[in-house]
């Protein structure tokens, strides 16, 4: 029976989420011009979730992704002069690096914010040496010496009593002062100039509508066939019923307002950020309120079993294979990563933004 996994687990609320408006910006110490709202941090497996923010003008040189990583661009302009990214990202990009990618330099054109889950260390180099590393453990330091309580990895880590930390006065994203439903839907969008497997302009990709689910829409970013993990946009203005995390997931909330376990009333908003831990379970999650459509990051990192409630059979399974023939069925590209040895297929619309019908 389902109700095995984790009988125990009574989840209270958002004790798998922070609302990142209310932290504030810590600078990072090894790397000028850099500041960090830190999200989780995972002494297991050296991956750590952040929203970062590059001052005006900021150029870093000679970094080196010991791990993957994956962004969405919040705010401003950042341009990647140099092969193999040779790029200039804004608000709405989505992007993927595999592990051992090389960027020879970054600027930030402006003000810069985005969302970052890095799956491992990040070297920085001076010539052929290492000057410095960012690892999960400067994460959780930095978010000990400013007491900020990370999200719970696991299950077990949910059950504890979540600390009060003193962060003191919090910094609000710059999308919170925008219409950040426009991150992902625009009309009118000019895509990337030019293809480029790597990043993915959200604007751009269509939305992917089921007649079966009239209030859940998504676009595909990112399928691994080797890993199982998916990136979505979702628009989610229905009810999802009750199913697990058999892998783990996390959330971005753009617009709108989700209804989250025992949260309030009123819901959460835009810049609260979601881990599920593997295992965990929601009876129900929906939009709260009519006004606005609900729109989130999401990353998938393992399958989602849905059933009819406690105890009853298992009526679907979500995996990467679903989303990836949901994607083929109706024509939206997926294309393979360039990078030699990665396995991910990454979205790419040149049909425009109009929705398309499973």
């Amino acid at each position: 029976m389902s109700e095995s996994y984790n009988p125990d687990f009574d989840p209270t609320g958002i004790e798998g989420g922070v609302d990142t408006n209310q932290l504030p910006w810590i600078p990072l110490p090894q790397i000028p011009g850099v500041s960090i709202k830190p999200l989780r941090a995972s002494a297991e497996s050296g991956m750590f979730s952040v929203i970062v923010r590059l001052t005006a003008g900021t150029e870093l040189s000679g970094l080196v992704h010991l791990g993957a990583m994956d962004l969405f661009m919040l705010s401003g302009r950042i341009r990647y002069p140099e092969a193999p990214l040779d790029a200039t990202i804004e608000p709405g990009i989505w992007g993927y690096l595999p592990a051992n990618t090389r960027v020879p330099r970054m600027t930030a054109l402006e003000d810069s914010e985005y969302l970052a889950n890095f799956y491992g260390p990040v070297a920085f180099l001076d010539g052929a040496a290492i000057r410095s590393l960012l690892t999960a453990m400067d994460v959780a330091a930095l978010a000990r010496a400013h007491q900020i309580s990370l999200i719970p990895n696991t299950l077990a880590e949910c059950m504890q009593p979540r600390a009060a930390g003193e962060m003191g006065e919090g910094q609000p994203l710059e999308m919170a002062k925008t219409d950040s439903k426009s991150l992902v839907q625009a009309d009118n969008v000019v895509p990337l100039e030019s293809h480029l497997p790597h990043f993915v302009d959200t604007r751009a990709v269509p939305w992917i509508e089921n007649p079966d689910l009239p209030d859940i829409a998504l676009k595909v970013l990112r399928v691994s066939e080797e890993t199982g993990t998916t990136s979505l946009i979702v628009r989610h203005n229905g009810v999802a019923g009750p199913h697990y995390h058999l892998g783990a997931a996390d959330f971005l909330v753009l617009s709108g307002r989700i209804g989250y376990r025992a949260g309030p009333p009123e819901g959460y908003g835009p810049g609260v950020w979601f881990y599920e831990p593997a295992g965990a379970r929601h009876e129900a999650t929906q939009r709260v309120g009519d006004d606005e459509d609900l729109i989130y990051t999401a990353n998938v990192y393992g399958p989602v079993q849905f059933d009819e409630g406690r105890g009853t059979p298992i009526v679907a399974v979500q995996s990467w294979m679903q989303y990836k023939e949901l994607a083929d069925a109706v024509g939206v590209t997926l294309v393979a990563n360039t990078f030699e040895g990665d396995s991910s297929l990454l979205g790419w619309a040149p049909l425009g933004s109009d929705p398309i019908t499973v």
